[in-house]
């Protein structure tokens, strides 16, 4: 798990326009970054977590990330945060980090990194239904529809019964932590874009990073992850998984991201939303040789197609923009992508 945005300086609180005319090799350069790296996070979060507890090792990442990036934010100028901005990064926080992505994490113990990452792509499903049933947004466009059809039609291949049945309950429960957190995710997407909210970006992301942290470090230590911890059992594979999700996965994808967003349509930065999934499939089963069913594949390419008519010809808005395209000084949400949080675009 996915989230992110752009702008000025940091110092200020408000987010400039799309540069003029970007190189070609610095868009390629941007994109190539927030596919692959956020592609190749869930098979990270798996490895990460065969030594080290998942809550534990998710809460350990965002408050290092987090603490980073907040550090960085400060030192550039940027001025201390309101109670009442640390109050919106606890919401958006809680929704996006610790129930959508702390369910990712968690269920990757049960599932492959590649399923996960492909039941993760229909947040933008999640997100059209809700935003129009709130009435944030017109009634779905009929190719919107189509879209949402196939993406089900795909989850429903991917969890049919008799899949979950042939292999074990602990799968199932994997799936059904999923798609639950899928759908925290879309319900504080949907609150983080109502949201009028002038801290910078990155120190607004660092904030949401922190707050979840503590609320994963809480449930960890009640859990009994903690007591559980053998730091001479953690392998060099595990720590390595983890310091590349805290730097490659939270820091520079997430800048990448923010930068395709003040230069890039903000239909083709949504295109991160079906092709991770094609990424994480293919890396995890290269590189820990997961496998491949023909079920899996045919439901990840009705779930890819959905999602892609979904992001492309997403319903415009009402009183609030579509997770993908944001407009004016609201909060971004990036997608379950683990990189993880919202922060105010202009884009």
């Amino acid at each position: 798990m996915n989230t992110s945005a752009s702008r000025n300086s940091a110092a200020t609180s408000t987010v400039p326009r799309k540069a003029a005319n970007p190189s070609r090799r610095a868009v390629v350069t941007a994109f190539a970054l927030v596919y692959v790296i956020w592609g190749s996070t869930y098979l990270a979060i798996r490895v990460s977590i065969e030594t080290i507890p998942p809550l534990l090792m998710a809460g350990a990442r965002f408050l290092i990330a987090g603490l980073l990036l907040y550090v960085w934010q400060r030192w550039r100028g940027a001025a201390r945060p309101q109670l009442r901005d640390w109050r919106t990064a606890g919401i958006v926080g809680s929704c996006l980090l610790f129930a959508g992505n702390g369910a990712l994490t968690y269920s990757e113990q049960f599932i492959s990194s590649g399923l996960a990452a492909v039941l993760i792509a229909v947040v933008p499903l999640f997100f059209a239904l809700f935003s129009w049933v709130s009435g944030a947004s017109e009634r779905p466009r009929p190719l919107v529809w189509i879209g949402i059809a196939i993406a089900t039609v795909g989850v429903a291949i991917i969890v049919r019964p008799g899949l979950v049945a042939a292999t074990t309950h602990h799968e199932a429960f994997g799936v059904t932590i999923v798609l639950v957190g899928a759908v925290i995710w879309s319900v504080g997407s949907l609150y983080a874009g109502r949201v009028q909210q002038q801290t910078p970006p990155f120190l607004m992301a660092a904030m949401q990073l922190i707050c979840a942290s503590v609320l994963l470090l809480i449930t960890s230590l009640f859990t009994g992850e903690w007591s559980s911890v053998r730091p001479g059992a953690i392998t060099a594979a595990s720590a390595g998984a983890m310091v590349y999700l805290i730097f490659a996965g939270s820091i520079v994808a997430f800048t990448a991201y923010s930068w395709l967003l003040r230069n890039v349509e903000s239909t083709r930065v949504g295109t991160y939303a079906y092709v991770n999934p094609i990424v994480a499939v293919l890396l995890g089963h290269v590189l820990a040789r997961e496998e491949l069913t023909l079920t899996l594949l045919i439901g990840s390419a009705f779930v890819i197609a959905g999602v892609a008519l979904i992001v492309t010809f997403r319903t415009a808005k009402r009183t609030t923009e579509p997770v993908l395209a944001p407009r004016g000084p609201k909060l971004l949400c990036v997608s379950l992508a683990p990189a993880e949080a919202c922060a105010p675009s202009n884009a």
